[in-house]
C-alpha cells in the first residue's frame, strides 16, 4: 500500500435505530460515496445488506460485526478473496413453501450472478429465535437451539467445503406489533437486527469464517405508508440475495500475515454515529492512530458520545461533511485550512 492510499472503516451499529443505516440498506449510498474517494472501505453487513437489493463495490470489504471487533485490535487480519464458496444454512423451523422460496433465491444467484454455493444444510432442530428489546429501545434476541446452528454450520464446512456461511432462520411474525409498524414507517428500530447479530456472531466466533444472516418471514400486507428507507424489505419472500452477494467476496479472517492482507494499523479513518461510540471496534480504533469521525445527525436510540469515554474525535454534522474531511485527507490537506476562521499557532 502506498502512502497516498486511504483506508476507511464505516460502522453503523446494528439494532440501535440509527437514522441512517438503521433500516433496509439505507446506509449503502453513504458506503458508495465513501468507497468512491477511498482506496479501501471496510464495513459490515448492516451497512451493505438491502434485502434483494445490493451494489457491487470493488474496493469494499464485507466483514461481519464480530470479525470487525477482532480486526480492530489487531487480533486478526483480512485476506481478500476472488470468490468464496458459500454454504446455505436453513432453520428446520421454516415452513416447506417458505424454505423452497429461499432455495430458489439461492439457485437464482447461482444462475444469474455466477456465485459458488455448496449444497444446503437444514438444522436438526428448529432454532427457536426470540426477539427482545432493551430499555433504551435497542433490539437483541436469543436462540433456543444454538448447538443445532453450530452443527449445521460444521457440516457445511466439513462436508460441503463452505468458506462462508449464509444463515436463514425462521423469525417470529409480528405483523401487528407497534415496533414493526414504526420501523416500516421510518421511525423505529429494526426489531430483527439484534437477534440476527447474535446468530452471525456465534458462527464467526466458533469457526472464524465470514457469516451473515437473512430472516425468514411471511410477506407482509401492502402498506402505502412504508418509508423509502424500509421499502427494500417489501420486495418479496426473501432477504437472502444481498447476503449471498456480500459473503461471496467477504475477506477471510487470518492470524498469519501474508502480502496483500489488511491489518488494522493500515486503517486511516473510522466513521461512526456520534451517539454510538461505545462499540468494541470503535474503542479499539480510538486507542490507535486511526482518526475517528463522529457524525452527529445520524441519531440513534442509545446515548454513548465520545467525550465521556475520553475519546478524541473529529465531530461533523453529516456524512456529507465527513466526505469532505475524507477528501482533504486523501489530498494531504488539513481540513481546518478550509475554515475561514483559522486560528493562529500558539506556543506550547
Amino acid at each position: 500500500m502506498s502512502l497516498s492510499d486511504l483506508t476507511v472503516v464505516l460502522i453503523v451499529p446494528t439494532g440501535i435505530g440509527a437514522a441512517i443505516g438503521g433500516y433496509a440498506g439505507d446506509a449503502l449510498p453513504v458506503a458508495k460515496a465513501i468507497a468512491s474517494i477511498s482506496d479501501r472501505l471496510i464495513t459490515h453487513p448492516n451497512v451493505l445488506n438491502g434485502a434483494q437489493l445490493y451494489w457491487p463495490l470493488e474496493n469494499t470489504y464485507y466483514v461481519e460485526g464480530y470479525g470487525l471487533d477482532r480486526f480492530a485490535p489487531n487480533q486478526c487480519g483480512l485476506r481478500p478473496v476472488r470468490q468464496n464458496k458459500v454454504g446455505l444454512l436453513l432453520d428446520r423451523g421454516i415452513e416447506p413453501e417458505l424454505r423452497l422460496r429461499h432455495i430458489q433465491a439461492a439457485d437464482a444467484v447461482r444462475a444469474t450472478l455466477g456465485l459458488n454455493l455448496t449444497d444446503y444444510a437444514i438444522t436438526d432442530a428448529p432454532l427457536e429465535v426470540e426477539l427482545r428489546t432493551t430499555d433504551s429501545g435497542a433490539s437483541w434476541g436469543t436462540i433456543g437451539n444454538p448447538g443445532s446452528l453450530l452443527r449445521a454450520a460444521e457440516a457445511l464446512i466439513d462436508r460441503g467445503g463452505a468458506e462462508a456461511i449464509a444463515v436463514v432462520a425462521r423469525f417470529p411474525d409480528d405483523d401487528d406489533s407497534i415496533e414493526l409498524q414504526n420501523y416500516r414507517h421510518g421511525s423505529g428500530v429494526d426489531h430483527l437486527a439484534g437477534a440476527e447479530a447474535v446468530i452471525s456472531h456465534l458462527i464467526v466466533r466458533n469457526f472464524q469464517i465470514p457469516a451473515a444472516h437473512a430472516p425468514a418471514l411471511q410477506p407482509l400486507a401492502a402498506d402505502p405508508q412504508v418509508s423509502p428507507r424500509a421499502a427494500a424489505e417489501e420486495l418479496g419472500y426473501t432477504f437472502l440475495p444481498c447476503v449471498l452477494v456480500g459473503l461471496s467476496r467477504a475477506p477471510q479472517l487470518v492470524t498469519n500475515r501474508c502480502p496483500g492482507d489488511i491489518w488494522s494499523e493500515s486503517v486511516d479513518v473510522a466513521i461512526v454515529p456520534y451517539s454510538a461510540c461505545g462499540g468494541s471496534a470503535t474503542l479499539s480504533f480510538s486507542s490507535s492512530k486511526t482518526q475517528i469521525i463522529a457524525v452527529t445527525n445520524n441519531l440513534t436510540q442509545i446515548q454513548v458520545p465520545p467525550e465521556p469515554l475520553g475519546m478524541k474525535v473529529t465531530k461533523v454534522n453529516s456524512y456529507l461533511e465527513a466526505l469532505g474531511v475524507l477528501t482533504t485527507l486523501k489530498a494531504g490537506i488539513d481540513f481546518r485550512a478550509l475554515n475561514p476562521s483559522l486560528s493562529s499557532l500558539r506556543c506550547l
